[in-house]
């Protein structure tokens, strides 16, 4: 194990786990790929266990001998940096509640075909910028059976930190990619690949989520927009179906993770 203890905050080896910004991390390396931050030993696990290569671990000396041991004993070369936990503080700005961080290098993307081609049951995200939110997306389509997430431009990065942690780790268990909506038109690519598009919004002539013929549908593409301005005009009007989600009490919507919970339950049993 490859241990080294740090007393200066201000090394370059650390600078990965200083209160960086997400976007600086992102663009850190040349290609694109960059740098995330996984943070706790289950999703650190979950990371490596989709094949992201770690560039150094980040932990209080006292967690060395426990969750993260059997892990550590796996990737030797690998830089472990361990201080204490007041040290530890002056580098990441918060205190290491979950017991680690691991660096890890990005990798490139798959195309939109290449990660929802042999999907049946998908979900676009459109301009959902909370990166809360698109963690909640994540654990909910992991755990309701979607077979793959789709996020157009206006859209928080999956590999926040934040997102992973709301995520515990998911969006290392779904497949997804981004869309870049200035080369294809993904509405139209979806088609392409035999799916009927989705738009969950509250508008005139909507079909509510548990109607017959959505669950007959072998392909579907569950369209969701940000809670401010929800989907886009343009989107609705060319979606397959309008859908909403029957409400009680006078309550007219739900954020939009509890929204998408509730969808992909009822549109994947």
């Amino acid at each position: 194990m490859n241990l080294i203890h740090v007393n200066n905050i201000t090394i370059p080896e650390l600078e990965f786990y200083a209160s960086t910004s997400e976007s600086r991390l992102m663009h850190w390396y040349e290609p694109q790929e960059g740098v995330f931050i996984a943070e706790s030993p289950k999703v650190i696990e979950r990371a490596l266990a989709d094949g992201y290569e770690p560039i150094s671990f980040l932990l209080e000396e006292k967690d060395v001998p426990g969750q993260m041991a059997h892990i550590l004993d796996q990737y030797e070369d690998t830089p472990v940096y361990t201080s204490t936990e007041d040290v530890l503080l002056g580098i990441t700005g918060f205190k290491l509640t979950r017991g680690a961080l691991c660096a890890m290098s990005r990798r490139k993307l798959p195309s939109v075909y290449e990660a929802a081609c042999e999907a049946g049951r998908i979900v676009v995200l459109e301009n959902v910028m909370n990166p809360t939110n698109v963690g909640a997306i994540f654990r909910s389509a992991a755990a309701l059976g979607m077979d793959a997430v789709l996020l157009t431009q206006g859209c928080s990065d999956p590999l926040y930190r934040r997102a992973i942690r709301v995520s515990m780790g998911t969006v290392f268990q779904v497949p997804w990619t981004f869309i870049d909506e200035t080369k294809e038109d993904y509405l139209e690519q979806l088609r392409e690949m035999q799916f009927k598009t989705v738009s969950m919004a509250l508008c005139e002539g909507s079909v509510s989520i548990n109607s017959p013929a959505l669950k007959e549908e072998k392909k579907l593409a569950v369209i969701m927009g940000t809670e401010g301005d929800g989907l886009r005009e343009e989107t609705i009007r060319r979606s397959d179906y309008i859908v909403n989600i029957p409400m009680t009490h006078e309550v007219d919507s739900l954020n939009v993770a509890a929204a998408s919970a509730v969808a992909f339950w009822e549109l994947t049993k």
